[in-house]
Formats: structure tokens, C-alpha cells, sequence
């Protein structure tokens, strides 16, 4: 089994050291430089750069730069989509956001974890756990997603948060660890 492979299923897998991954992070990072230079005026040849980074787009959405990716495929993103500068999605394992996703500055996903033992950390290995996210959902700034949490529909995500666990649907949730504030009334 290639470690491309493991990733896939979850498995331990090294990344470090597999020419394939090593390979393809090169390629979608040197696009994710070319976007960030591209002039903000020049939406077309932005739009064609990101479609040729990430995996899945609708017709309508916008990533400000900086965006920075380690593969793009494994990266679906819905309609009417809008991210604020410093973007970074660590998508060794699929991250995907509903239509109507609002993400301000400096937020982060993360599907990539470690393990606790040292020993095996130090092997390099690591492993990869999807990131969902529902529709009508907004992050503040300055999030942080940690790998294997879902979000539900219309969740709003207060600034500086670090999720860690699932988020219901319909719920304000806020903090380090971030928790369920309050839900979300008409």
C-alpha cells in the first residue's frame, strides 16, 4: 500500500519521505505562489489558478490572498464562498464547505495530526482525519480547525476560536477549546 494510500484511509502514513506526496505538495504550492502574486485586478487568471488548485469550486467565490493549500484536490468549496486573507487549508484528507461560507482573515484547517508517541512522531508518520463544513456557516478571524471536526449548517464561529470538537447546526460557539455559546434564534 502506497502511503498515499494509508493517508486515504487514515492509516499512519509518511509524508515526509514519499516522493509521490513530496511531488504534489511542490506542484500545488508553486500554483498557490502564483495566485498570491497575481495582480487582484486579473480575476480571470486568479479564478483559473485556484480552479486548477483546488479540487471542487462553484461558479461564485473568492479566496483573498495569501491562500496556501498542501494539495488543493482534496479541497471542495460551495457556492458563494468568500475567504479573507491568510487562508491555509492543510488538506491531506478532504475539507469541504457547504454554499454561503464566510471565513475571515487568518484562519486555519488543519486535517493533519500527529501522534502522541515521540517515538513514532519522530518516525515522521502522521495521519489525516476530513474536515466538513455545512452550509451558511461563519468563521471569524483568527480560527483554527483541528483535523476530523464537522460543523453544522448556520453555525457561527467567534473570532480566535480553536475547534476541536464537532459544532452543532444553528449554534454561536466560541473559544479555546471552543464550545456552544448560545443557539442561534429567528
Amino acid at each position: 500500500m502506497t502511503e498515499k494510500e494509508k493517508c486515504a484511509q487514515g492509516l499512519l502514513y509518511n509524508a515526509n519521505y514519499d516522493q509521490e506526496l513530496i511531488n504534489e505538495r511542490i506542484r500545488c504550492k508553486d500554483l498557490c505562489f502564483d495566485y498570491n502574486q497575481t495582480r487582484n485586478a486579473d480575476m480571470e487568471k486568479r479564478n483559473t489558478l485556484i480552479r486548477a488548485i483546488i479540487g471542487s469550486t462553484k461558479n461564485n467565490f473568492l479566496i483573498e490572498p495569501n491562500f496556501w493549500c498542501d494539495y488543493g484536490y482534496n479541497i471542495e468549496i460551495g457556492e458563494n464562498f468568500y475567504s479573507n486573507h491568510n487562508l491555509v487549508i492543510l488538506d491531506c484528507a478532504r475539507v469541504s464547505f457547504g454554499d454561503n461560507v464566510f471565513i475571515g482573515p487568518n484562519c486555519n484547517f488543519y486535517t493533519a495530526g500527529h501522534p502522541i508517541d515521540a517515538h513514532t512522531r519522530n518516525e515522521g508518520l502522521e495521519y489525516a482525519k476530513p474536515i466538513s463544513v455545512g452550509n451558511n456557516v461563519w468563521f471569524g478571524g483568527n480560527v483554527v480547525v483541528l483535523p476530523g471536526v464537522n460543523i453544522g449548517d448556520n453555525a457561527v464561529i467567534g473570532a480566535g476560536s480553536v475547534v476541536t470538537k464537532d459544532i452543532p447546526a444553528n449554534v454561536i460557539a466560541v473559544g479555546n477549546p471552543c464550545k456552544v455559546l448560545k443557539p442561534i434564534e429567528n
